[in-house]
């Protein structure tokens, strides 16, 4: 098992906002850049009626071409739709540490070029029994932190208050807003902000995949 040569740890600023979407993009970008990538989601939770080709997993893993069983291990995965640690206790399960997802975590033999920890939920949403997606990225030390945020209304707040404790990691720290509308006054507005009045490194999704691509890649 070898660490990939830049691991990109991707949070959100809330649930449901598009973190699975946006990493398979920029997976699917980075590949066809040429680069080598691997994905990693130390734990999922779905509902049971869900379709499986629509699973984190299962997304991550068709953009990555890995089996979903190796983006998220079999045993880390949760058919109830709460936070993985909330559901594997509604379902009866063994909890679970932060040690032990770490531990879990397993690249390939030969080092990529670009590894990615997707974690579930919010920054602060339960990940493990004993701690929260914060302490995950803080245990794994990533080279590149991508916060994924909505476009629009509450954009600004939400992105502020989590990169206030963001900006404390030792990582490059990128925005992506996620299903950003170019004919929207109101995605344009909050992108120039959170650009010009915050100095922050800002994508958008659709749109910059490939800069974003290029922007999380080792540099030569």
């Amino acid at each position: 098992m070898a660490r990939p040569k830049q691991l990109v740890a991707v949070v959100g600023t809330g649930t449901d906002i598009g973190k699975t979407y946006v990493t398979a993009r920029l997976l699917e970008a980075l590949r066809e850049e040429g680069a080598t990538v691997a994905v990693r989601k130390p734990a999922q939770s779905f509902d049971a009626s869900d379709d499986p080709e629509g699973y984190d997993a299962a997304v991550l893993g068709t953009a990555s071409g890995e089996p979903p069983e190796t983006v998220c291990p079999s045993h880390r995965w949760y058919e109830m739709p709460m936070a993985p640690p909330m559901a594997a206790d509604a379902l009866a399960r063994p909890t679970f540490t932060l040690d032990d997802l770490v531990e879990e975590l397993r690249w390939p033999g030969v080092p990529v070029d670009v590894g990615f920890v997707a974690t579930a939920g919010g920054l602060r949403s339960p990940i493990a029994d004993d701690s929260d997606c914060l302490a995950l990225v803080v245990a794994v030390m990533p080279d590149v932190v991508v916060l994924v945020a909505d476009a629009g209304l509450g954009t600004i707040n939400s992105v502020r208050l989590t990169m206030d404790t963001l900006v404390r990691l030792p990582a490059q720290l990128a925005v992506v807003l996620n299903r950003f509308d170019e004919g929207s006054e109101l995605h344009q507005r909050n992108r120039s902000w959170l650009r010009d009045r915050d100095d922050m490194q800002v994508f958008s999704i659709p749109g910059d995949e490939t800069q974003l691509a290029r922007a999380v890649q080792p540099a030569e």
